[in-house]
């Protein structure tokens, strides 16, 4: 039995949507390494320094990546976090014919999102380290470092102020899941809960289906909380991904912001890599657009905007030092409707604060 997700039939279909990567042989390509092993650990200093929080990780390790390096290490992660949902499938499935040809199918899905990713995504912290085994294939920072290339060349980029600029968004990631003692486990923990939720059961279809059918009828979108994904969830499980949602604008938002403020005058060109990068988040159309509907890109890509409207809203009201404790703990971490409407978090954190300070 190939199992619930074929992972090779993944990797081979991810290859070919990919395609060939017009600067991979590039020689330019070959400085790539170098740089960002002295730009991730300035990018690193900068961002402790303006944080206060001390990575108990240590030194963060770079890896300058191809569109194949980056499938390969993502598919790795989704194993590793996916494998007490795909081994509640396999139990499932084991007993029908139709196993093998299923876990052909969601593999090709998977190389399907992987291999359009692959060719837009420019760097990735991967924290998630679920298992002891190959610890030196894990905790990295990865950086496509031909779609690097592709974009400076483009739109004409100063390379080093732009990697910099990207290694500053990528640890900010790390650091966050580093340097807060119990971000990591916590989100570890919420993304268990949200796979344990998940059954192998049929009767999920029906319920996407009626949904899309109520959807049409109301004239929203389905898709736009999280992707084809909602479709199935029980109303338990949406309200793990609002929390989900909450905290990950919550980052997203965060690292933007950070990432601007620790480079300071040491990237002169940022404001015009953040309205590139912006644009081309909400660019594409047809098929693009389709395809980021799907998979919870566009849900995630709102996450950015979201999360920097909340940090300088909570910031008018009471500074940086504010926005400091939505990370003291976990029942102080906002949800998706406290990011979408800042003033019900200020009003439900307040009474800790004055508590605190009384």
């Amino acid at each position: 039995m190939s199992g619930a997700v074929n992972w090779s039939v993944a990797e081979r279909v991810a290859g070919r949507i990919a395609g060939t990567d017009p600067f991979s042989n590039s020689y330019l390509a070959h400085s790539l390494a170098a740089d960002f092993d002295v730009l991730t650990a300035q990018a690193q200093d900068l961002v402790e320094a303006h944080t206060g929080w001390t990575s108990t990780a240590g030194p963060a390790r770079a890896k300058v990546a191809d569109r194949s390096d980056w499938v390969r290490a993502n598919i790795a992660s989704f194993q590793r976090m996916l494998k007490p949902l795909t081994d509640r499938f396999e139990e499932s499935m084991s007993a029908g014919l139709m196993a093998p040809i299923a876990g052909r199918i969601a593999g090709a899905e998977m190389g399907a999102v992987l291999g359009w990713m692959s060719a837009r995504v420019l760097g990735q912290y991967d924290m998630l380290v679920l298992e002891e085994e190959n610890p030196d294939e894990q905790d990295i920072v990865y950086y496509v470092g031909t779609n690097i290339l592709a974009m400076e060349k483009r739109f004409a980029f100063p390379p080093q102020e732009f990697r910099l600029w990207i290694a500053l968004h990528e640890i900010t990631h790390r650091t966050q899941f580093t340097g807060v003692p119990w971000l990591r486990e916590y989100f570890l923990s919420q993304v268990n809960e949200m796979l344990s939720m998940v059954e192998p059961d049929p009767a999920q279809l029906y319920r996407a289906v009626g949904r899309l059918a109520e959807s049409a009828r109301t004239r929203t979108n389905p898709l736009a909380d999280g992707g084809v994904f909602t479709l199935f969830a029980s109303p338990h499980q949406r309200a793990a991904m609002e929390r989900m949602g909450g905290l990950m604008s919550l980052l997203e938002g965060h690292g933007d912001v950070t990432m601007d403020r620790a480079g300071g005058d040491r990237i002169p060109s940022a404001e015009r890599f953040g309205s590139v990068l912006r644009n081309r988040r909400q660019s594409g159309g047809g098929a693009a657009k389709l395809m980021q509907r799907l998979i919870g890109l566009e849900a995630k890509l709102n996450q950015y905007q979201l999360g920097e409207e909340f940090i300088e809203a909570v910031e008018k009201v009471g500074g940086s030092s504010y926005l400091e404790r939505a990370f003291e703990r976990p029942e102080h971490l906002p949800s998706m409707a406290e990011i979408r409407s800042p003033q019900l978090w200020v009003e439900r954190v307040r009474p800790s604060i004055a508590s605190r300070v009384g």
